[in-house]
């Protein structure tokens, strides 16, 4: 196969990681795992594996100054925030319609590009910003019995979150690699979650008898966060980000059809169109 098919298959590959990590929260969440507990171990555990392989590929090192202050920074209040939120949600929405919502965060970075740079802002992704906030206008507003508004206002914050997670990132790629950015983003984000678990009294560790825990929160950290992770960079590699993003749109769908075979959530009409105008949205933005 050609690099660029390579490159589409290892995007598709970790959309679909992406898209399990749903339908995992609420198995977890099923089981009694806290929403800290998962975190903090999804992110120690994916943690681990990726500076086990930074330091088998001889990239290992700790950022300093500035540098380290802004990974701690998009670990805590972006990434960190975004999965809280996200896990959160995940108690009021299916799993499906968890990963539709949040994929708003593309329509989010352009509004914000609108109120303070407005000349890089043109009629078509005025149009592709409407066709994503069209799309939960209608999931939410078609049947309101059906969906908790208060799901949907905690997965619009996670993608607030999410949004400024990229725009933050962008500024610090330019000269950290986003693998070892990545590297110091999950502990950081991990850490805080075990900050607020012993806080609260809500952190535990699950006994050694409980196997279907440690699955859940190895599944969480390998399937759902480390080889997605891993696979968008090789991905990127081969065919850049654009081609990456349009790839990676998939990501709700799989969520949607994970979250009905494994857990029978109901896929109506006005998710699958609603979620259709917001990836719609979201490809006019890749384009």
């Amino acid at each position: 196969m050609d690099e660029e098919t390579v490159g589409i298959a290892y995007v598709l590959a970790s959309a679909a990681g992406f898209g399990t990590l749903g339908v995992f929260g609420i198995v977890a969440n099923d089981v009694g795992l806290s929403i800290p507990t998962v975190l903090a171990f999804r992110f120690g555990f994916a943690s681990i594996t990726l500076w086990l392989l930074l330091a088998v590929r001889g990239r290992a090192r700790i950022l300093t100054g500035r540098t380290l202050g802004w990974a701690i920074v998009l670990g805590v209040a972006g990434y960190g925030s975004m999965s809280g939120f996200y896990f959160w949600g995940l108690e009021y929405l299916t799993a499906g319609l968890v990963a539709i919502v949040l994929y708003t965060y593309p329509a989010i970075i352009i509004t914000v590009t609108a109120v303070t740079n407005p000349r890089r802002v043109d009629r078509r992704l005025l149009a592709a910003l409407c066709l994503s906030l069209g799309g939960v206008a209608l999931i939410v507003g078609a049947d309101p019995s059906g969906v908790d508004p208060r799901g949907v206002l905690l997965v619009l914050v996670a993608a607030v979150s999410y949004a400024g997670y990229m725009m933050g990132s962008e500024r610090v790629l330019e000269s950290v690699g986003s693998q070892l950015l990545s590297a110091h983003v999950l502990p950081a984000a991990g850490i805080s979650f075990l900050g607020i678990g012993l806080a609260m009294g809500t952190f535990a560790v699950p006994s050694a008898t409980e196997t279907t825990a440690w699955g859940l929160l190895a599944a969480l950290a390998l399937l759902s966060t480390a080889a997605p992770i891993l696979l968008l960079y090789a991905g990127l590699r081969r065919i850049g980000s654009s081609k990456a993003g349009i790839a990676s749109t998939i990501e709700p769908a799989v969520a949607v059809v994970f979250g009905a075979v494994a857990l029978g959530e109901q896929v109506t009409a006005t998710t699958v169109v609603g979620g259709g105008l917001i990836v719609a949205g979201v490809l006019a933005i890749r384009r």
